[in-house]
């Protein structure tokens, strides 16, 4: 649950004080969390927070499509969507304890004092001038005892507030804009069940806990905050329909415009969530798209000093090694296991010729090629080409036309056995891949 913990759980949570993996990471920077600014800066900044608690995936997801499915053409968003990185990776509440309990006091001796310290200071930026806590929480809340899941000791489906009204310059009203949240986001139920109410906590009448949050923290600094709680027992894509909901609420309060690359409804979040996601390795002469990624990925070429340059598409992603193995892992869900290969790199940039279903094209490093029928790798004097899984008679590779059904499927790249890798060396060095997709 996001903000709901019983006082026995944050016992035992105290008794336990990222990275114990290595990270390869094109910021090198660890498990920091990402702060992706977007639209015109200004004095009237949005700052949305996901991933306070590793475990919520519907918080940290809403965060990331805000960040790369939202084109925003009025306004100022910032967007924390992996505040605890590593607890989203350990797919765990806080491998510390709760990131959530740690806004009032907090020793320089915490693993996530730093960490703490820089979201503090985004929060305390003048630019910024209301939060957006995202969470996702057990059961339903009611305010009103209905049974076990629907009461008011239940989190999910609410819009939280710490107190009515702030003393602040502008969006001090906390309990009315929540009421328009609520309202929108009613207006849009998938099903009646998941009805959202206004969650007050009146923080400040006694409730300890609460006091030690991100939302009453950022309230005392004079800007307005707010929880968002989507329920656990929904999907996560589900989940994530319900912020996006009330992220647009609260950008259309703001005077915030946007452009949305998805339709917002259950389906369409899935397929932003699940399909366009991809990491592009060694200056793009690799881009694997992820979405249907087989589990293991053998023979993978890897910079012989085991580092390995990575851009990727969304803030969630992101690439563990061990041992000899490097984990490409989404949010809280590990994708594929890359088992290295280990070679010297070609950094040059070329392109190379293929016959795609009868006729020839130039083709970058880094491509996806669709091919209906058959294609053909031409050859160069330059390369030795290995299609990864072709073999025929001859031992050729090169100048011969190759179909779809002369390449066992379990050598495809993903799980429909549709993508190919072409992988070209010069010399002893690794100089690219192209990758072929047969439409089905």
């Amino acid at each position: 649950m996001g903000y709901g913990l019983n006082r026995g759980m944050l016992k035992l949570y105290s008794l336990f004080f990222l990275l114990l993996l290595p990270l390869v990471s094109n910021a090198q920077n660890g498990f920091e969390f990402n702060l992706i600014q977007k639209g015109k800066q200004d004095k009237n900044t949005l700052l949305v927070v996901g991933g306070i608690q590793g475990d919520e995936p519907g918080g940290f997801l809403s965060a990331s499509l805000l960040a790369t499915h939202y084109e925003i053409t009025k306004g100022s968003i910032w967007i924390v969507p992996n505040l605890n990185f590593y607890s989203i990776i350990k797919r765990s509440r806080g491998p510390y304890g709760d990131m959530n309990r740690k806004f009032a006091k907090l020793s320089k001796q915490d693993p996530e004092y730093k960490t703490v310290e820089r979201i503090k200071n985004y929060i305390k930026d003048d630019n910024v001038k209301l939060i957006v806590n995202l969470h996702d929480g057990s059961g339903y809340y009611r305010k009103k005892y209905e049974d076990h899941m629907h009461s008011p000791n239940k989190w999910g489906q609410c819009s939280i507030v710490d107190q009515a009204n702030i003393d602040a310059p502008v969006y001090g009203n906390l309990e009315e804009i929540s009421s328009k949240v609520v309202k929108h986001v009613n207006n849009n139920l998938i099903k009646s069940e998941d009805i959202y109410h206004v969650h007050n906590t009146r923080t400040k009448e006694g409730d300890k806990e609460m006091e030690k949050s991100l939302t009453y923290f950022a309230i005392n600094q004079g800007k307005a905050a707010f929880g968002n709680e989507a329920s656990k027992n929904l999907p996560t894509h589900k989940r994530v329909y319900y912020h996006l909901l009330a992220l647009e609420k609260y950008m259309d309060i703001m005077g915030i415009e946007y452009k949305r690359k998805f339709t917002l409804d259950p389906k369409g979040v899935y397929r932003a969530i699940n399909d366009d996601i991809y990491i592009s390795l060694y200056n793009e002469k690799i881009k694997l798209p992820l979405s249907q990624i087989r589990d293991i990925v053998k023979y993978f070429p890897i910079k012989k000093d085991g580092v390995l340059d990575f851009k990727a598409s969304n803030p969630l992603l992101t690439i563990i090694k061990k041992d000899n193995t490097y984990v490409i892992q989404y949010g809280n869900r590990r994708l594929s296991r890359l088992k290295a290969d280990y070679l010297d790199i070609d950094y040059e940039h070329r392109s190379v010729k293929l016959k795609i279903d009868g006729k020839f094209q130039d083709v970058k490093f880094g491509s996806l090629v669709d091919v209906k029928e058959s294609f053909l790798v031409q050859q160069s004097n330059g390369y030795r080409v290995n299609v990864i899984g072709y073999t025929n008679k001859n031992k050729r590779e090169t100048g011969v036309e190759i179909k779809s059904k002369e390449i066992p499927k379990h050598f495809s790249l993903d799980r429909k056995g549709t993508i190919y890798r072409v992988e070209y060396y010069t010399q002893n060095k690794f100089a690219g891949m192209v990758l072929i997709k047969f439409k089905t």
